[in-house]
């Protein structure tokens, strides 16, 4: 009698088992046929069962329930991204399922190429299918101008497929540049980083960007800089780059013996050529300086910080000259302070094209405007005070010069 109850026993665990991978395959029907919701309530019945939920097939036709949802889903919303990480989660837990074997069966499911254009019973709906979905999502949100949904999309594309390039570099951007998430923006510029084959200029330029000004780290910024111009040693704008940092960083040396050496292979690169002169002015070289800025301006007459650097050059040196007359003895002053006088004038004439170039390019630059007021007042050139004087009343009002 015991023995005919374990039999009975046995059997009634052999049908209950069997009858749950009937579900799963009631799913994978139903799936077929497009009757997507019942199909997933009954992969979900089998997902709770004992006896079915460690099957990897059984994750596998949730995964590919959830593809076909995704793709149809025309919401283009946050909802549709989860079904689409939904569907990434059960393809990476049926692969983990294999120990990621992608040669086995249910290896080679996950991967199976989607073809264009195969009728819908015949398409595999694999992770292949979920990363092509989201991809034609990411394109379309974006073309409607929706930056956030489209980064949202191509970061799911980039989940699927870290190797994406296009989808890495596409979400990095939208991240950093639309959507206002810096960590985001590093997550996927980092990845490009991992691409062998890719070329990596303007991801480095965007982490050096971003290393510099939104994490306040020139010492990142800088390694980041160094690592590109390994890569990229005929770039100038690396160059500077890296001049800049060392500035920041106020490794004086370094940066005296890096901007000598790109202006070996650039000699008229006005931003070198003014880094150059400020590395000489930090020295005590004013002269040296005043050389490096004017050559910053030959090379790029356009150049505000270089026209505006000579013109300081110019206006400290006469300011020197006056501060020096005031500290005359009354004697010395009778016999020196003309001379002086006429030397700190020729100065400030020197000065007055490069801060009336400057002006020209940033005309709303009241600092430059006063420093124009102040020295054609000294120089006694009552129109041209007028003039600036002038220009401005029209910026800041009628009491400028009591501010």
């Amino acid at each position: 009698m015991k023995k005919l109850f374990l039999s009975i026993a046995l059997v009634g665990i052999a049908t209950f088992a069997f009858a749950q991978k009937k579900v799963v395959r009631s799913a994978e029907r139903n799936f077929k046929k497009g009757e997507l919701e019942v199909a997933l309530e009954e992969i979900e019945s089998a997902l709770q069962d004992a006896e079915t939920k460690d099957d990897p097939n059984t994750s596998l036709v949730k995964a590919k329930i959830q593809t076909k949802r995704f793709e149809l889903d025309e919401d283009y919303a946050a909802s549709t991204v989860n079904i689409g990480r939904s569907a990434l989660e059960y393809f990476n837990k049926t692969l983990d399922m294999v120990d990621g074997d992608l040669s086995s069966k249910i290896g080679k499911e996950i991967v199976k190429e989607d073809i264009p254009g195969m009728p819908d019973n015949l398409r595999p709906f694999s992770r292949e299918t979920l990363k092509i979905a989201a991809f034609n999502k990411a394109i379309q949100t974006y073309e409607d101008d929706d930056f956030l949904m489209s980064y949202e999309f191509f970061n799911l594309v980039s989940d699927i497929d870290p190797s994406d390039t296009t989808a890495n570099f596409n979400a990095g951007y939208l991240a950093y540049q639309e959507v206002g998430n810096v960590e985001a923006a590093k997550k996927h510029f980092k990845r490009l980083l991992e691409v062998e084959e890719y070329n990596k200029l303007n991801t480095y330029y965007f982490l050096i960007q971003i290393a510099s000004s939104e994490d306040q780290d020139p010492e990142q910024a800088l390694k980041y800089t160094l690592a590109a111009r390994e890569d990229f040693p005929e770039d100038k704008t690396l160059s500077e780059f890296e001049v800049q940092l060392l500035l920041q960083l106020n490794r004086m040396d370094e940066a005296m013996a890096s901007v000598k050496n790109a202006l070996a292979d650039d000699p008229n690169n006005s931003g070198l050529l003014l880094r150059y002169g400020y590395l000489l002015e930090q020295s005590g070289d004013l002269e040296g300086a005043l050389v490096q800025y004017k050559k910053a301006v030959e090379a790029d007459p356009d150049f505000f910080e270089g026209n505006y650097y000579t013109g300081a050059i110019y206006l400290d040196r006469a300011r020197a000259i006056l501060a020096e007359v005031n500290n005359l003895s009354d004697e010395e002053w009778e016999k020196r302070a003309p001379e002086m006088g006429a030397e700190a004038d020729g100065l400030y004439k020197d000065a007055v094209p490069y801060f009336a170039r400057a002006s020209e390019i940033r005309p709303d630059n009241t600092e430059i405007l006063e420093i124009l007021f102040q020295i054609h007042t000294r120089l006694k050139n009552t129109d041209e005070a007028e003039k600036y004087n002038q220009k401005l009343i029209a910026i800041l009002g009628p009491d400028w010069m009591e501010r």
